[in-house]
């Protein structure tokens, strides 16, 4: 605190200014730097510290609470090239085992950007979701492609692209396997900002290399969760606002835990509840307002972001042109009306998922009596992302 007669030294980094400026004339602006620094230093200490008792104490929330945050690079620039201050922050020091896209290992390409940080962290949230070989596309922060299952890997590549063809331009693919050959020859031909994976073989990895813009990121897959030193930081999400942050838990869906409610005369076949247990996985990856197609393991059509849930309906059955037929559909949260299932029966898709708990709710589930098809409510739980 005594900045204006003492010089104080937290940071190796800062050792050749200091003992420069004791050889010569002392910038004005050195020792409140330095104050800064350190006050900087020890506030994260102690912010360390009370994560780790707040996780063990299992109050994640506390009245104070002390993000334990240290800046892991600088970023060109933010969302736009005018917002020019921009950085990515991890959680805890750089001596802590990181975690998610703070252990990511940049292989090739071009430094990232503050939006591909945001595409990036949507990409590898939603295929270590899944357990199963899983590959996603992703576009401006939303998926634009995801396919689950199967053992050759370009294959289900390919069944991603097939979702939209058009959006995945200039987007991101991640997986959750060691990347091969194979999938890298089939990822010929398409454009792609960033390629996310555990591993890459070396055959495959050196293909990549040959795009130029291209970053490859490897991210093992032990670094889903947060190591158990700092309890309770992976547990929280957390988004800035004006004049303060908003805090919550991650949302996670347990399978077991989901209620699947068949409300309409017609149940579901073994592969209809398949196909919407997997989209009902999927949309809580998707923006609200969210609706998607699946047929099998693969999304088919995706509508989202609309501010009307039935021009999110429309967007998907768009996307997904003939194959609607036949297909199943989630939606993010309750149809308020009829109007939504209707146009997606009349496109041909035969089950629905869905939260319930619309005062339309009888309607809803007689137009879709009145079709032959399938509606099953989760008991009221949603997937809003915003």
């Amino acid at each position: 605190k005594n900045a204006e007669h003492v010089m104080v030294v937290v940071d190796p980094q800062d050792y050749d200014r200091v003992a420069a400026a004791l050889e010569g004339e002392e910038p004005a602006d050195l020792r409140a730097e330095l104050a800064a620094t350190a006050f900087a230093h020890t506030a994260g200490y102690d912010a360390l510290i009370a994560a780790y008792y707040a996780g063990r104490g299992g109050d994640l929330l506390p009245e104070r609470l002390a993000l334990p945050l240290t800046r892991a690079r600088e970023i060109r620039y933010g969302e736009n090239p005018h917002q020019e201050t921009a950085a990515f922050y991890r959680f805890g020091p750089a001596e802590l085992p990181a975690f998610g896209l703070a252990g990511a290992e940049q292989l090739h390409g071009q430094q990232l950007s503050y939006n591909n940080y945001l595409d990036a962290d949507a990409g590898w949230n939603l295929v270590t979701d899944f357990d199963e070989p899983t590959v996603a596309a992703i576009k401006h922060g939303n998926p634009c492609g995801l396919a689950v299952g199967g053992d050759d890997l370009a294959a289900i590549y390919q069944r991603t692209f097939e979702c939209d063809p058009v959006s995945i331009f200039g987007g991101i693919v991640a997986l959750n396997r060691t990347l091969d050959l194979a999938m890298a020859t089939t990822m010929r031909g398409t454009l792609l900002d960033i390629v996310i994976a555990p591993d890459y073989e070396d055959e495959a990895l050196a293909l990549l290399k040959k795009r130029r813009r291209t970053r490859i990121l490897r991210i093992p897959l032990e670094l889903r969760e947060p190591a158990a030193a700092v309890p309770g930081l992976g547990d929280l999400k957390v988004r800035s606002v004006a004049g303060g942050v908003l805090v919550q838990e991650p949302d996670r869906l347990p399978d077991d835990d989901l209620t699947f409610e068949v409300v309409s005369k017609r149940k579901p076949s073994a592969e209809q509840e398949r196909g919407l247990r997997f989209a009902w996985r999927a949309i809580k990856h998707v923006k609200s307002n969210a609706i998607v197609l699946a047929s099998g393991m693969d999304l088919i059509g995706i509508g989202t972001g609309q501010m009307s849930r039935v021009d999110s309906v429309h967007m998907s059955i768009y996307r997904a042109g003939d194959r609607a037929a036949g297909s199943v559909l989630a939606s993010d949260a309750f149809f308020p009306f009829p109007d939504g299932p209707e146009m997606a029966m009349e496109a041909g898709i035969e089950a629905l998922i869905e939260p319930g708990g619309s005062v339309k709710d009888d309607e809803v589930i007689a137009a879709v009596d009145k079709a032959g098809a399938v509606l099953v409510f989760t008991g009221g739980e949603r997937h809003f992302r915003h």
